[in-house]
């Protein structure tokens, strides 16, 4: 029996309609976007589980700033922190501060705002406010070196340049072992101490990234084990009148500057003692941005080559 063309017709189509509302079923069950393809636990603790990358971003940490910059996601910002300063793009951002009003990041309707713990303990009725209007706040921040991969690939997550992100850090790495197998083979090594504050005389605590910086730049640190008070702290107690036993044998004084150590404009050589610091008679006293050497930000490695540079002037490195 034949059937009319146009029933067959009709006939193909609707089985064409049933098979595929079959396969688009099987299609939705396995999607990357119902499986939640963006799922971690945050640094606060919580369950982030997104099924699509932000596109409104607004950062009130300045390392996310930086970071998200670097992976190729900086179009996706749309504000961030007083602190922001960096790349010189972030500065046209509108500007945010966790210490005043939330009603203002709320209008600005983000889809995400990036914070850090301390930021979430610092203003807490800030951070609900914000939760409360229903826009999503995920907390971030690597306690030390060896989380910092992770925590780019959250960045990267987020808003969807896993890529770039990757590329990123084998280039940060490979350039940090390069730096490290030069200065570990310089015979003379140079004996250093690391001011983190000029207040009570604080040095980077064991672990940190000053720290780890010093030991890839070649640098001996006279405060090596030295240990925080605070958990999680980046800063060690080490004091003036320690110090002053080493002054013989510190061969450079390096000096942190930025919002943990201001300073009080007094200079090294008028604070009691310090005349007889070797690195000071010397004068190899070299200060060094706090943002490049003590934030968890791909500038982390500029900071370590400058300090190498600084220690080392007659080596030749390839950066």
């Amino acid at each position: 029996m034949r059937i009319q063309q146009p029933l067959l017709l009709l006939w193909i189509g609707c089985l064409f309609f049933l098979l595929n509302s079959c396969n688009k079923g099987r299609d939705t069950a396995l999607s990357p976007s119902q499986e939640n393809a963006i799922s971690f636990i945050d640094d606060d603790g919580k369950a982030v589980s997104l099924d699509e990358k932000r596109r409104r971003i607004i950062s009130l940490y300045s390392a996310h700033t930086e970071n998200l910059f670097a992976i190729g996601a900086g179009n996706s910002l749309i504000g961030g922190h007083t602190t922001c300063t960096w790349p010189p793009e972030a500065a046209s951002f509108a500007v945010y501060d966790y210490n005043g009003d939330p009603e203002y990041i709320i209008a600005a309707e983000p889809d995400l705002v990036l914070i850090r713990p301390f930021i979430r303990r610092r203003s807490p009725g800030y951070i609900a406010e914000i939760e409360k209007a229903g826009i999503l706040v995920v907390s971030l921040y690597p306690e030390n070196f060896e989380d910092f991969d992770g925590y780019i690939k959250k960045l990267a997550l987020l808003t969807g340049t896993e890529e770039e992100a990757e590329q990123q850090l084998i280039l940060f790495h490979q350039n940090l072992d390069q730096t490290s197998v030069i200065t570990g083979i310089i015979a003379e090594k140079q004996t250093l101490f690391f001011e983190s504050t000029e207040a009570e005389i604080r040095t980077a605590a064991a672990g940190s990234l000053p720290a780890l910086a010093i030991e890839i730049a070649g640098g001996l640190n006279i405060a090596g084990g030295a240990k925080s008070g605070t958990p999680g702290s980046s800063i060690a107690p080490f004091g003036a009148e320690k110090l002053l036993q080493y002054a013989d044998k510190i061969d450079a004084y390096i000096i942190q500057q930025g919002s943990m150590n201001t300073g009080n404009g007094v200079a090294l050589s008028a604070r009691p003692g310090y005349h007889t610091i070797k690195a000071i008679q010397n004068n190899r006293v070299f200060y060094i941005d706090e943002k490049l050497i003590s934030s968890p930000t791909f500038r982390y490695l500029t900071g370590v080559q400058e300090l190498a540079q600084f220690l080392y002037p007659g080596e030749k490195f390839p950066f």
